[in-house]
């Protein structure tokens, strides 16, 4: 059977399995490793949930990662005669085929932690408060949504370093960091952060798949008549 462009381009991608597929889950590892011997180092105290921090270093490879597959994989691509279109699809349906798989491995080891008793130390790796401690399928849902959003926010990155340089994409974040600090501002002055914490904590997924919805728009039209 003959494979459709979006499955050549997803192909293509793979040919680097290590960074797709080894790279995010390496990190992962490592930071569980350094999350147990530092846990065993420090008091118990009295909380049985001791949260660690190592399962963020996931969807920050996420993000390098997304960067990488249009700074680096993409030139070549369009050589071959691959459209700017079709390796945009291409590589986004990679990013939600990847993240899937990530979200259920999130999933699994929520599981095991709470049979495990937090794997004999109380520890919370794959339970993040307010994000990750739901029931099962939140807990998919929502890991899913933020592997896919931090792929494509990379795509973004890369696609605005290919397009405009270094420094377009120093004035890409510094705008971006400027519109943040802007709206907390105003969350601060409208005493508004509780509400704000409120909606995300109950709605996360739409909030996620609002966003990646967003990032998708921008990276398309940042994509089009890009010179390479």
């Amino acid at each position: 059977m003959r494979s459709t462009p979006i499955a050549t381009v997803v192909r293509y991608l793979l040919l680097d399995r290590v960074t797709y597929l080894v790279l995010p889950w390496a990190w992962a590892a490592f930071g569980f490793v350094l999350d147990v011997v530092i846990l065993r180092l420090i008091p118990a105290g009295h909380s049985d949930h001791r949260w660690v921090g190592g399962l963020v270093a996931v969807p920050l490879v996420m993000l390098v990662v997304g960067a990488q597959s249009v700074a680096r994989a993409l030139p070549f691509a369009l050589t071959l005669g691959v459209s700017r279109r079709i390796y945009f699809l291409g590589a986004t349906a990679l990013a939600l085929a990847l993240s899937v798989g990530f979200g259920l491995v999130v999933v699994i080891g929520q599981i095991l932690e709470r049979a495990t008793g937090g794997w004999g130390i109380n520890m919370a790796y794959f339970r993040v408060p307010h994000l990750l401690d739901g029931p099962w399928y939140l807990s998919w849902l929502t890991a899913t949504t933020m592997f896919v959003l931090m792929f494509v926010y990379g795509m973004w990155y890369g696609l605005v370093y290919r397009r405009a340089g270094l420094p377009g994409t120093t004035a890409f974040g510094a705008a971006q960091l400027g519109a943040l600090a802007l709206a907390a501002l105003v969350a601060t002055w409208a005493h508004g952060w509780t509400g704000i914490g409120h909606y995300l904590g109950t709605a996360t997924g739409l909030t996620g798949v609002l966003a990646v919805a967003v990032l998708l728009a921008g990276g398309f039209a940042t994509i089009r008549r890009m010179t390479i």
